[in-house]
């Protein structure tokens, strides 16, 4: 989902900041459903779990140029659900920002895109599991059709992003790639779920990670 280079101008650019800037400011805001202040230490440690996840997903796993942008096995979903929504989104702004200071430089310019295409779908997958997940359900016992909706809204939301930067960048002209690129992104949510079951049904069996404060209180109460 990284933007390339040169899609959005110098000019225009500083959309992106404001952009992630709210992000951001969002993410800080969802500490306190991980249990605020007190809880900071779990959610650090949680934080560079993620972080170091992140920086897998992006830059050990296998990824391809598409389009306007590159195809990723994100797996933003599977952090939040394992993690919460604050270190899910901490996790991803540090990997993120650590892949461009020390792996691709050229990638810097377009961080408050990218930040931004990353963490509002996460914002909008916390707010769809609160619809579908019954309060009184632990993550762990999640069906695949809730991951797969969570999968999809994700997927579906980095893509509009992505689109959104290409044409605001580029005007309509580009919008064959970006039809490519998300008919290749979407391809992505037939794994994802099941990567989600997967990562589900093993921390139901490690039943000493409740209260370890190494996952979101929520994955099992």
């Amino acid at each position: 989902m990284h933007i390339e280079p040169g899609i959005v101008d110098a000019a225009k650019i500083t959309l992106s900041y404001a952009t992630a800037a709210g992000a951001v400011t969002y993410a800080m805001k969802t500490i306190k459903d991980e249990g605020g202040i007190a809880a900071l230490p779990s959610i650090a440690v949680r934080s560079v779990i993620a972080a170091v996840g992140t920086f897998i997903f992006f830059e050990v796993l296998p990824h391809f140029a598409v389009g306007v942008s590159e195809v990723h096995l994100i797996l933003g979903s599977t952090l939040l659900l394992l993690l919460g929504t604050a270190p899910a989104a901490i996790g991803l702004a540090l990997g993120l920002l650590i892949q461009g200071l020390f792996f691709a430089p050229i990638d810097l310019p377009q961080y408050g895109m990218n930040l931004t295409t990353l963490l509002v779908p996460l914002f909008g997958i916390q707010a769809l599991a609160r619809r579908i997940v019954a309060p009184g359900t632990a993550y762990v016992d999640l069906t695949y059709a809730q991951a797969l909706k969570l999968s999809t809204a994700y997927q579906g939301g980095i893509v509009a992003w992505v689109a959104f930067w290409a044409i605001y960048g580029q005007g309509m002209a580009v919008i064959s790639a970006v039809g490519t690129f998300g008919i290749a992104y979407m391809s992505v949510v037939l794994l994802e779920p099941l990567v989600d079951l997967a990562v589900l049904a093993l921390a139901k069996r490690a039943k000493g990670l409740q209260g370890s404060g190494l996952v979101t209180k929520r994955l099992y109460a």
